[in-house]
């Protein structure tokens, strides 16, 4: 009875919303556009308005279930025309920064799929005030091949006009002749200010140039209001509200790779190196840097050193040497000032090491190469998923929405209001001139705090020398070697030594547990691990419930407290069945903790895992150079099979970073008719500027059709129009040097896993021994939308598709659409899930603020 009366007010809604959307009163705007009107479902908001659905079996969310399916529905439809009648204007300004291009590529063709026009802006503020040329409608194919280029192709530069109102009433000025009521920005906070102050204004600068009899009034009409959206495009990542703006990633590749290669060299000479990189008054890149290659101090704005610094700098390098190193790096911000505001250069510290310690000191000034190159896998995907959210958030504006950044969380996208993060940005730069230093510390937000926490750990506390008291801990790897395990090694040790643990490291998996190949790590055993790929420990797949009983002896006989198991989905069962053995062999009743460390993304518990971003990068500079292979013969069509096993991330994230035309993975199923409408979607590709495909196929994702399969089906269907070629990109994918990014992530994961193991075995201590049996004792450390958390392997397990040996539900899953609809396939984009406005919460009396 209740459901059908839910049914009653559900169709009774529906019809009292049609019935507002029919009334007569419409203004002229909604008079041209009525017939579109007529067909407009109700909202979200209209249907649930009389819903009473509280404790309602038949509901999700508080929705009745028949209901959602019916909203979600109508919002596919909707999506697909709401931008009809409207037109988006897009500008970069300020810096440029590596990602702006895929930003712009997303909000073009987005808005293009929603039914709006969309315009290209030149040259930033200062082609908008110009307006003529600089101001010019974008098709899908101006922005092909955009996705792998650094800086941006439309230009940006930094504009003193419209910082007059007279420059601002010229750009009020072009955009209603346009009939553009839309602006994305994408830019530092200096412009995007200019854009909150630009709507601000806009009524009175609607009224002067009516006035002036410049615009006419049907014309103010039509353009009452504007919609502004921001994008933080900046190396600096000096943005609050954000986890990363869009250019910082790239920037960072660019700086390791240059360290990598000063590594070389000074080790050759025994040399000091003294590297400076940019960020302005933000010392985020130099912070990072220092994590990323260990180095062995880093000088930012935020932390200036003690006032002895000096002589702490100069025993920590030595000390360095000491224990055997052939070179010392120190990281230096171009920001980097002491704790009186007196400025920290490169120079001064390279005249201080060779003054006091006579060491080869050189100097590298990073400079602008920072800003260019290609951006990497992490910034085309950050600019693609924030440029199509900032185009649903200009659609879905109203003139009491207020201007907003989109911005990143965790891996979730956010809107956040634009003037609240631009004020709390600026409130650090005042707590720094103001000398408030741990204030402007906390309001980098959480992020920054950890790194800088880390940093002060593994560079400035010495290990005890007696280890008196101490516990056993015991590092390894399993399953296939991934980027980043090296680095999460050393992290590991290097705080367990400095929690005064013994720190024992284990070769080649849970083999090698079972054989004894067990010895000591110290400080320097582990040193310059940080940037070399692979597993220096050795890995292998083998899962220890066969061993058992070799495990248990080799634990006893090593006095193994508590393990840390770095690795891939191997790690995660063998975790499992280390749980099973407890209760026959009690002494597996120690603490451990998995570290997800495989390319394949496929580890329960975790959004991410490290070794994944390294992969995604080789598989984007590897479609790059085949893109511009086919872009320079014409009508040819690369078929591209990546790894993963039956986890489609690589292929799907790949897809969307290197801007493929179809992504095939085992969790999306396909079918023949699916490849039958992939090739068709091709030949009329042919047909236009664009002339040339790139398809991505999941190793394992059908049985049936294989790479082999895919490839000549295309080659038949596409005799005469294109050509196909195929590439098995294979372990090249779990090679190479780690990106920044895994080496960060590597760096902290270990920390925290020590950090949480040594709690883990006090607290386990009992009767002079250490026994945990509880579910808790056994965990996986993993990145859960906004934060690190420690899970229960065995709670993990219903969560578990062991057959496939993935996750059941997975976040990128949802980043799918955006693939297809960038591609340009005319399929449904839910806007349902899409990011709703949040608040930036500051706390100025000590806690983080984000």
């Amino acid at each position: 009875m209740r459901k059908v009366e839910l049914h009653l007010k559900f169709f009774m809604c529906v019809t009292q919303s049609r019935q507002l959307v029919r009334t007569p009163q419409r203004t002229a705007e909604e008079a041209s556009t009525s017939s579109m009107l007529m067909q407009k479902p109700p909202s979200r908001t209209d249907v649930l308005k009389s819903l009473d659905t509280v404790d309602d079996p038949d509901t999700v969310e508080g929705i009745p279930i028949f209901a959602n399916e019916w909203i979600m529905t109508h919002e596919h439809h909707a999506a697909k025309s709401l931008g009809i009648g409207k037109a988006i204007a897009v500008l970069t300004s300020g810096g440029d920064a590596q990602g702006m291009n895929a930003a712009v590529r997303a909000v073009v063709r987005v808005g293009i799929y929603t039914g709006a026009r969309v315009f290209f802006v030149h040259e930033g503020y200062q082609g908008l005030v110009d307006g003529g040329d600089n101001i010019r409608e974008a098709t899908w194919e101006s922005v092909s091949m955009m996705l792998q280029l650094g800086g941006t192709v439309i230009g940006s530069a930094r504009c003193k006009d419209f910082r007059e109102r007279e420059g601002r009433l010229r750009a009020a000025h072009n955009l209603v002749k346009r009939g553009i009521t839309n602006l994305c920005v994408i830019g530092g906070d200096g412009s995007l200010t200019g854009a909150d102050t630009f709507r601000s204004e806009w009524s009175d600068l609607l009224s002067d140039l009516q006035k002036s009899g410049k615009i006419t009034a049907e014309e103010a009409t039509k353009s009452s209001y504007l919609n502004i959206v921001g994008l933080v495009g900046s190396i600096d990542n000096d943005f609050c509200g954000t986890d990363m703006t869009i250019g910082t990633d790239s920037a960072l590749h660019r700086i390791i790779e240059i360290v990598d290669a000063i590594t070389t060299t000074a080790q050759s000479h025994q040399r000091t190196f003294v590297l400076e990189v940019m960020g302005r008054h933000c010392g985020y890149l130099a912070l990072v840097t220092s994590l990323s290659c260990g180095a062995d101090w880093v000088f930012i704005p935020e932390c200036p050193p003690d006032d002895d610094w000096e002589e702490h700098l100069c025993r920590r390098l030595s000390e360095t040497r000491n224990r055997g190193s052939r070179l010392n790096i120190i990281i230096v911000a171009e920001g980097a000032i002491d704790k009186n505001g007196k400025p920290i250069t490169s120079e001064d510290i390279k005249n201080l090491v060779v003054k006091r310690l006579g060491y080869d000191t050189r100097v590298t000034v990073l400079g602008h190469v920072q800003r260019g190159g290609t951006p990497s896998a992490f910034d085309r995907i950050l600019g693609s998923r924030m440029g199509v959210e900032a185009v649903m958030a200009l659609l879905e504006g109203t003139p009491d929405t207020p201007a907003c950044v989109v911005s990143l969380s965790g891996n979730q996208a956010v809107r956040l209001p634009l003037m609240e993060c631009v004020q709390v940005t600026k409130d650090v730069t005042r707590a720094m001139d103001e000398r408030r230093f741990d204030e402007a510390l906390k309001l980098r937000g959480r992020s920054f705090m950890n790194n800088w926490e880390v940093y002060k750990l593994l560079a400035h506390v010495r290990p005890p020398k007696s280890k008196s008291g101490s516990h056993t801990v015991a590092v390894m790897n399993v399953g296939a070697p991934a980027a980043g395990m090296n680095a999460a090694v050393r992290s590991t040790v290097r705080i367990g030594l400095i929690q005064g643990n013994r720190m024992l490291v284990v070769h080649d998996g849970f083999e090698g547990l079972a054989k004894g190949q067990i010895e000591e790590a110290g400080w320097s055993y582990v040193g310059g691990w940080t940037g070399q790929g692979g597993s220096k420990l050795g890995t292998k797949r083998t899962l220890p419930k066969k061993s058992f009983e070799q495990i248990s002896a080799n634990i006893t006989k090593f006095n193994i407290q508590g393990l840390v198991i770095i690795g891939g989905f191997e790690a995660y069962t063998g975790g499992l069945e280390l749980m099973e053995g407890r209760k026959q062999y009690d002494e597996l009743c120690i603490p451990f903790v998995v570290i997800p460390a495989t390319v394949s993304n496929n580890v329960p518990g975790s959004d991410f895992s490290v070794g994944a971003d390294t992969a995604l990068n080789t598989i984007c500079m590897t479609c790059d150079r085949i893109k511009q292979s086919a872009a320079g013969t014409k009508r040819r069509v690369f078929i591209i099979e990546t790894m993963g096993g039956y986890c489609g991330y690589l292929a799907t994230m790949a897809g969307l970073a290197a801007g493929a035309d179809a992504a095939y993975i085992f969790e999306d199923p396909f079918t023949i008719r699916d490849l039958q409408v992939n090739v068709e979607h091709l030949v009329q590709k042919m047909k236009t500027t664009v002339k040339r495909g790139l398809v991505l196929r999941n190793e394992k994702c059908n049985e049936n059709y294989t790479t082999d399969f895919i490839f000549n089906l295309y080659s038949e269907e596409g005799k005469g129009i294109f050509d196909s070629r195929k590439n098995v990109l294979g372990h090249m994918q779990q090679g190479g040097s780690p990106t920044p990014f895994d080496r960060n992530f590597a760096t902290k994961m270990g920390a925290k896993a020590m950090n949480w193991m040594s709690g883990k075995i006090k607290e386990s201590y009992r009767n002079g021994r250490i026994f945990a049996n509880s579910p808790d004792s056994g965990c996986v450390l993993g990145m859960r939308k906004r934060a690190l958390v420690f899970q229960p392997v065995t709670e993990l397990k219903e969560q578990t598709d062991f057959e496939h040996r993935i996750p059941k539900e997975q976040w990128w899953l949802k980043l799918r659409p955006i693939l297809k609809i960038l591609a340009k396939y005319e399929i449904d984009l839910d806007t349902s899930e899409h990011a709703h406005l949040e608040h930036i919460s500051r706390k100025r009396s000590g806690e983080a603020n984000v």
